[in-house]
C-alpha cells in the first residue's frame, strides 16, 4: 500500500528519479531559442557538486538565483564521500555543497579550495519514516519492535552523513546490534527514499529535507541529541577562485532568499563558529 492510496491529492516525497530528472532539464538550460528558432549560448553554468539530501533545496535556491541573474547552475548530486572522492580525482566543480564538515575541511586542508571559502550553511535533520502511514509514530517505538519492521534502510555511513547519523542514533538506543541484521545499506540518501518508495524496506533513515515537503507515510523526527550535529558546509573549490558567477551563487546562499526555502526544506539556520 502507497502513500497514495490514502492521499491521492497530498505530494510525495522527492526522489531521486526526479532529481535527476530536473538535473537533464538544468543542464540544457545553456541554449535558449530567439524567435526565428536560432539557438543563442547563454552563460557557462556554475557547477555545484551537492549532497544528495540537499539536492531538492539546491535546485529550488538555483532556479531563483538564476531567475535574478540569468546565470545557470548545473548539479553533480552523490553521497559527501563519493563527491569528495570525485573532487580529488580531478571532477571540475566549482562549488561544493557537502552535507557535512568533514570533506570540505579535507578538500581544504589538501589545497583543493580558495583560501577562506568554507562555511557551515545550514543544520540538518534526521527522521525515521516509512511509506506506510501507520507504521511510525512520534516517539520511533517501532525500532524497539523488530517483528514489525523487517527491514530498514540507511545510507552508506562511510560516505553519506546522514547514513552515519543513522547508525549514531542505533548505537545511542543501544539498537545497533539488534537491528543490523535487517538493515538494508544504500548509495545515498535518494537512494533510500527510493528503496522505501518502491516497498523495498519498511522505513528507513533519511534527511527531513527530502520528506519535509509531503504529509505522505508515517514519521520520526529524530532527537538532535541522538547523533552529532549535521552540519552542512559549502566550499568553493579552486577551480572557481576566478569564477565570479560562482562565488556569486556561495553569497546568495546566505541571502534571505535562499534561508527561506533552505526552512521549507527542514533546515535549521547555523550557529557559531560558521567554521
Amino acid at each position: 500500500m502507497t502513500p497514495n492510496d490514502h492521499r491521492p491529492h497530498r505530494p510525495r516525497p522527492v526522489s531521486r528519479r526526479a532529481v535527476l530528472a530536473a538535473g537533464v532539464v538544468a543542464a540544457t538550460a545553456g541554449l535558449v531559442l530567439t524567435g526565428s528558432g536560432v539557438a543563442i549560448a547563454q552563460p557557462a553554468p556554475i557547477r555545484v557538486a551537492v549532497a544528495s539530501g540537499f539536492a531538492p533545496a539546491a535546485r529550488q535556491i538555483a532556479r531563483r538565483f538564476t531567475a535574478q541573474t540569468g546565470q545557470p547552475v548545473t548539479f553533480e548530486v552523490a553521497a559527501s564521500g563519493k563527491l569528495y572522492a570525485q573532487i580529488v580525482g580531478g571532477s571540475g566543480v566549482h562549488v561544493f555543497l557537502s552535507a557535512d564538515a568533514e570533506r570540505p575541511a579535507r578538500a581544504e586542508a589538501a589545497g583543493l579550495t580558495a583560501p577562506d571559502s568554507r562555511f557551515t550553511y545550514a543544520l540538518g535533520r534526521l527522521v525515521l519514516w516509512s511509506p506506510d502511514p501507520a507504521l511510525i509514530d512520534g516517539t520511533g517505538a517501532i525500532l524497539n519492535r523488530p517483528d514489525a519492521l523487517p527491514s530498514l534502510a540507511i545510507a552508506n555511513p562511510v560516505t553519506s552523513r546522514h547514513g552515519a547519523a543513522a547508525v549514531e542514533v542505533l548505537e545511542t538506543l543501544g539498537l545497533y546490534g539488534r537491528l543490523r541484521p535487517v538493515t538494508v545499506t544504500a548509495a545515498d540518501s535518494l537512494a533510500v527514499l527510493d528503496i522505501l518508495t518502491d516497498g523495498d524496506a519498511a522505513a528507513g533513515f533519511v534527511p527531513q529535507s527530502l520528506v519535509a515537503k509531503s504529509d505522505a507515510g508515517s514519521r520520526w523526527l529524530v532527537p538532535g541529541d541522538l547523533h552529532a550535529p549535521i552540519r552542512h558546509q559549502a566550499v568553493l573549490m579552486a577551480s572557481g577562485m576566478r569564477n565570479a558567477a560562482a562565488r556569486a551563487f556561495l553569497s546568495f546562499l546566505r541571502e534571505p532568499p535562499a534561508r527561506e526555502i533552505m526552512a521549507e526544506y527542514g533546515y535549521e539556520p547555523p550557529t557559531l563558529p560558521l567554521r
